[in-house]
């Protein structure tokens, strides 16, 4: 499916904000694993072994191609970057191909 230029703009510039708030909330969980009562040796390195999961996500790196976006939208959703109400703005062509496959 073509992707207009409408959609492809708000994208690019929704991107950011979405993958920093996911990190913001990623930080949080840090923060928490870090206060947890154990050592602090197994605080880091319980630390370092989610850090090296949550690298992988697309919310906090992404390979942005425009004939990607539906599947990297579907991946942000599925990763709990965004959710269907952050699809407000995009077109009815983008938000109905998102409903089937929701």
């Amino acid at each position: 499916m073509e992707v207009s230029d409408y959609d492809w703009r708000l994208y690019k510039s929704l991107l950011p904000k979405w993958q920093e708030r996911y990190m913001a909330k990623l930080n949080k969980e840090y923060i928490a694993l870090l206060n947890e009562n154990n050592n602090p040796s197994t605080n880091f390195w319980k630390l370092e072994k989610r850090i090296h999961h949550d690298i992988k996500s697309p919310g906090v790196a992404i390979d942005v191609r425009r004939s990607d976006l539906f599947v990297d939208i579907l991946s942000l959703m599925n990763a709990g970057v965004i959710n269907r109400e952050d699809l407000a703005d995009f077109s009815r062509d983008v938000t109905d191909w998102i409903d089937r496959f929701l």
